[in-house]
């Protein structure tokens, strides 16, 4: 069973944990994340403390016959803090999900979720038809569909008797 233990924020309103010395003493697995997680230097410049938690969603990228959709879970985020462009044949999305206020009289318990900016670039391949992408944002997830160019497309090749002629190209056969 977990124990609950109280985070208090730092003065720049970031979140640090703070454990009690019994559960340290009763959970060497988080005594030892403790003791290797620390770093010296936060001690000595308590200015540039963050939260540590930085908010990078994730992307799902895949290739059907007529298109490719890049697909990402940005729950929490509106549409205008999203920004999706195209330079070339180079898709980058860029955003920030925003910290909600925090009351100093409020005991948190647990502070898990991250926020920020994010920042992700993608090449697309040659055949790509950069003219008519499309993206919705709903329920939390962001989709770019990016069409691909009708030539680009598979498309069956029959299958043919050739004959050989002199110049070194093939001629098909008529029965």
């Amino acid at each position: 069973m977990a124990n609950l233990t109280l985070r208090r924020t730092n003065d720049r309103g970031s979140l640090t944990p703070s454990y009690s010395p019994s559960a340290s003493r009763t959970e060497p697995f988080r005594w030892m994340e403790d003791l290797l997680g620390w770093d010296p230097f936060q001690e000595m410049f308590p200015m540039l403390r963050t939260s540590g938690a930085v908010f990078s969603p994730d992307f799902e990228v895949l290739e059907n016959k007529d298109s490719y959709v890049f697909k990402a879970d940005v729950p929490g985020i509106k549409e205008s803090d999203v920004n999706i462009s195209l330079s070339g044949n180079r898709l980058s999305v860029s955003g920030k999900r925003e910290q909600e206020d925090i009351d100093k009289n409020d005991n948190y318990f647990a502070a898990e979720r991250s926020y920020g900016a994010f920042s992700r670039s993608f090449t697309l391949p040659q055949g790509a038809d950069v003219e008519h992408v499309r993206a919705d944002l709903k329920d939390g997830v962001l989709s770019i569909y990016v069409p691909k160019h009708l030539e680009s497309q598979p498309r069956k090749i029959e299958i043919g008797t050739t004959t050989p002629t002199t110049g070194g190209q093939g001629q098909k056969a008529h029965a």
